[in-house]
């Protein structure tokens, strides 16, 4: 496997890191981060009982659609103040 940037080793197959990176919210706006969070809790407790592996990627591939398109629609909600 190849390493971080620090040098230290990934915990998961590079591929598996690549698609959990998507699933980060803390940049979205807090109306938005109440749609996106529950998605990328999902995505990290899957991946934490879930072998790495073609339907792992799959898997998320589709869960992070979804959250996209869920974040998308929440773009057209006004936020609560």
């Amino acid at each position: 496997m190849s390493e971080h940037s620090d040098g230290s080793r990934p915990l998961r197959h590079p591929g598996t890191e690549h698609l959990l990176r998507y699933f980060a919210y803390d940049h979205l706006p807090a109306h938005l981060q109440a749609v996106s969070k529950p998605c990328g809790d999902l995505a990290q407790e899957l991946v934490a009982v879930l072998p790495d592996g073609p339907e792992l990627s799959a898997g998320l591939r589709k869960l992070l659609e979804a959250k996209d398109c869920l974040v998308r629609a929440a773009l057209d909600t006004t936020p609560e103040n």
